[in-house]
């Protein structure tokens, strides 16, 4: 059984866990006891796969908050985003109406050169309808990812065809971009974002940066703004970019596991222009790796707010039933010696810790930030002050701005009424758009989100909730409405240039409410740029 089998692999091994005593012996034949009694006696059916993964997810949570175990069906899921990769169709699809809609397709993947359009209506798959049933986003992916080379049918509706198009579709390795966008922001700096740590972010980050380097770049913003971690390496590697000459980026060790030092190697392609590195509250594990390895050594300077404070290194172990657990196995600490993980002996304040920190009013006020003087340590270089002990303090604060957030506003967005309009709206108008806008750059500069747009928009959100109950209707308010009225066009017209473009496109749109990055460009860009 799979727990006991993982009970005996902690025994046994001696590789990966040090050697033990009587006491795991005596601790895994009580448990395989127990097991044996429910099996046999238990008054109803026993489901022993439950049964066994409840028991592996408790045994887990009592050590701490990142040991995990991630069953069979979410294995594959889980390792795309450290793969960089998944099998499947190549497209982006929203589920509007009931009904499943191509957003997009992937550049070079099977359903655009078989000549799949966004806008497509797909109505079923295998021959099974697909349309009015109720379906989640989980029963797509279920559908049309599987096994590379197999093939998948689906009948499409397309606007101004009279008949359902057919497409017999070979399912094949689809990228996951872990860089979103990379542009510049201005005519010398250039801005990329990373969104995870997987096996081709190294790749993606050099290829954006010689692209950008071609345009005229002579300051790079690095944003890792919600960047949750993954890969240990993918963080080294990318740290050398940045990095000269042979240096500490990070180190680890655990019980088990002897102190491990992770150089800089190679030559990378930014190792001498200004660098900024924006984080927030959710820059998290190997996000925190590259703040801090640039912060120690002086490189460049890290804008925005404190990281999430995770210092805790897991490794993915397979299980005989294709289930994974990712058990943390070191700490990681960074150049100067900090160890950044915040505490987790209360789990339950853990789990509560950020939205203690924007109750404390650290999101707001950099004084409301404590640090602890036994955790001050100082740069490489420049012996500046730093701190250990819950995340990566910036070295320039930006406040978080929620001004025009209002709980009119976030309703727009949680009810889902935005995304569903603008791809309604895109799929209603895409040759009027195309003809209009032939470029992006024409789009970003002269479509307008102005009040006949949004009457429009609020007629459609009228018509969506007229089947609704009174008290379950969307209501509009007017005062909040018009503190929200600039950020809700901006949305709205980025959210329509990612459907009509892609996701950099809308970043390029968004990005002008990123207080973190428009503070970032006037440092980096005048004599603010110090570091000292």
């Amino acid at each position: 059984m799979k727990l006991i089998s993982l009970f005996s692999l902690l025994i046994v091994t001696n590789t990966s866990f040090s050697q033990t005593g009587n006491a795991e012996i005596d601790a895994t034949m009580k448990f395989e006891e127990v097991f044996n009694y429910i099996s046999s006696m238990y008054v109803d059916d026993v489901k022993h796969d439950e049964l066994t993964d409840a028991a592996i997810i408790a045994l887990l949570e009592k050590l701490d908050p990142h040991s995990t175990y991630i069953s069979e069906e979410d294995v594959k899921d889980a390792n795309s985003r450290i793969d960089g990769n998944f099998v499947g169709i190549g497209i982006r699809f929203q589920i509007l109406k009931d009904t499943l809609m191509v957003v997009a397709t992937i550049p070079g993947g099977p359903s655009e050169k078989l000549g799949l359009l966004p806008g497509d209506k797909i109505v079923t798959i295998e021959n099974e309808n697909v349309a009015g049933i109720g379906l989640k986003n989980g029963d797509v992916r279920d559908k049309l990812m599987g096994d590379k080379g197999t093939e998948v049918k689906i009948e499409v509706k397309r606007k101004r065809s009279p008949r359902l198009i057919t497409f017999v579709i070979k399912r094949d390795v689809i990228p996951v971009n872990s860089v979103e966008t990379a542009y510049m922001v201005t005519e010398t700096t250039g801005y990329i974002k990373l969104n995870s740590f997987s096996r081709s972010s190294l790749n993606e980050v050099r290829e954006g940066i010689k692209k950008l380097t071609k345009l005229g770049m002579e300051n790079l913003i690095f944003d890792l703004q919600g960047n949750p971690g993954g890969l240990l390496y993918s963080a080294k590697y990318l740290s050398d970019e940045f990095l000269s000459g042979e240096k500490l980026v990070v180190y680890s060790e655990g019980r088990a596991q002897p102190r491990q030092d992770l150089k800089t190697e190679y030559k990378g392609l930014w190792e001498n222009g200004r660098l900024v590195v924006l984080t927030n509250e959710y820059s998290a594990s190997a996000s925190e790796i590259v703040s801090g390895a640039i912060q120690d050594w002086d490189r460049g300077l890290i804008i925005g707010r404190r990281t999430f404070g995770k210092g805790l290194v897991q490794r993915p172990i397979d299980l005989s039933d294709g289930a994974q657990i990712r058990l943390t196995i070191a700490r990681y600490y960074t150049p100067s010696g900090r160890f950044i993980q915040k505490p987790y002996e209360d789990k339950e304040a853990y789990s509560s810790d950020l939205a203690d920190r924007y109750e404390n009013g650290e999101f707001m006020h950099q004084d409301s930030i404590k640090m602890v003087d036994s955790l001050l340590f100082e740069t490489l270089i420049q012996k500046r002050a730093v701190y250990g002990g819950g995340g990566i303090m910036p070295d320039i604060f930006v406040p978080l701005d929620t001004s025009a957030i209002t709980d009119f506003y976030s309703s727009l967005i949680r009810t889902g009424h935005l995304n569903n309009f603008a791809l309604h709206y895109v799929n209603k108008n895409r040759e009027a758009l195309a003809a209009g806008y032939p470029t992006f750059e024409q789009f970003k500069t002269d479509f307008k989100v102005d009040k006949k747009f949004m009457d429009l928009f609020f007629d459609y959100i009228k018509k969506e909730e007229n089947d609704l109950e009174k008290d379950e209707q969307l209501e509009f308010n007017k005062a909040e409405y018009e503190t929200s009225e600039e950020l809700l066009a901006l949305r709205m017209k980025a959210i329509l240039a990612r459907n009509l473009w892609g996701y950099s496109e809308f970043y390029q749109i968004y990005n002008a409410t990123n207080e973190i990055l428009q503070k970032a460009i006037e440092v980096i860009e005048s004599e603010q740029y110090i570091i000292e």
